[in-house]
């Protein structure tokens, strides 16, 4: 059966999961939702969608639509999924699930009672880098001591990545440190038992820090030094340094490097060399098998947990 899904978010990561989509079998994009109706039907007629609104209840309301893949803005993810659950429809959220827990958890308990497949896009589980070293930590062959982390952007007016102005303000905290929080207790094969963070000033205008840091240790003693930045002129994305027990790891996105700089070859370690395609395949997937995929809402929720203790101590301090 193909399976018929409505994308809501036409922007920057929308479009990097319409060309995931397309090398994935027997699944068809069947609504396209995004606030710009002209823009949307632009986006929609490039990739042959038949059907556009900026109203994600049109989409919804479709019959055929099996499942949805949200790339909204961070504040409506939690009600978005929720709407999605009670409407039958399978839900991929992208990153982050909330940036407030209690709706976060309110979205896990409806998958439970649902049913259905929800799942968050914490691709950096999906990249074929990161699976590499998840798999040398399976066999035994390797095991974390530090987890060093660069998060780093240019960022210092409300931009996208395709340099067009954002209708919502991105978060340090709340979405990107929670790619790295969420791997590092994944990775590590551990939960995190201790976290602390600082931040910087509040930019003026934007009323986010622009600059954070945050240190997290596992329950097996491994530990994590993450530092987030919208401020550096300079390489731009996520930069992990994994330490461990025989090697040094350094991995940039779906490409993965050895202490000294050399390039290992990842590329027999999935179908493909796209995080994204990847994460989308294990969403169809465990629709199809009818399990529990991996970043599934329910075993994210626990980096959600570590995101609202940090958040609690930088109000506090």
């Amino acid at each position: 059966m193909t399976i018929k899904v409505a994308l809501a978010g036409a922007g920057a990561f929308g479009i990097k999961h319409l060309d995931g989509i397309k090398n994935i079998p027997d699944v068809e994009v069947v609504s396209l939702i995004s606030r710009d109706l002209a823009k949307t039907q632009e986006v929609a007629d490039k990739y042959g969608i038949k059907h556009v609104t900026t109203d994600l209840a049109d989409s919804l309301a479709i019959k055929e639509v099996d499942a949805v893949i949200l790339c909204t803005p961070t504040q409506m993810h939690a009600a978005q999924s929720k709407a999605c659950l009670e409407a039958g429809k399978h839900v991929q959220v992208e990153i982050p699930l909330c940036d407030i827990l209690a709706e976060g958890e309110e979205v896990v308990a409806l998958q439970k009672q649902t049913g259905l497949v929800a799942m968050c896009g914490h691709t950096r589980r999906f990249n074929p880098s990161h699976q590499f070293v998840n798999k040398k930590i399976k066999a035994g062959e390797f095991n974390i001591q530090q987890m060093d982390v660069q998060t780093y952007f240019f960022r210092r007016t409300n931009m996208n990545a395709l340099g067009q102005p954002r209708s919502w303000t991105d978060h340090l905290l709340w979405h990107h440190a929670a790619h790295t929080v969420d791997l590092f207790a994944y990775q590590a094969g551990s939960p995190i038992v201790k976290a602390n963070a600082i931040q910087g000033p509040i930019h003026p205008t934007l009323g986010i820090a622009m600059d954070m840091s945050i240190q997290l240790k596992a329950a097996n003693g491994a530990i994590c030094t993450l530092s987030l930045s919208f401020n550096n002129d300079g390489p731009l994305g996520t930069f992990f340094r994994y330490i461990g027990d025989t090697a040094t790891y350094i991995a940039r996105y779906d490409d993965l490097f050895n202490g000294k700089d050399e390039k290992i070859d990842v590329s027999q370690v999935d179908v493909s060399m796209n995080g994204i395609e990847l994460q989308d395949r294990e969403f169809f997937a465990a629709i199809r098998e009818g399990r529990e995929p991996n970043a599934s809402v329910a075993q994210v929720l626990p980096c959600y947990q570590v995101l609202h203790q940090l958040e609690q101590q930088l109000n506090a301090g």
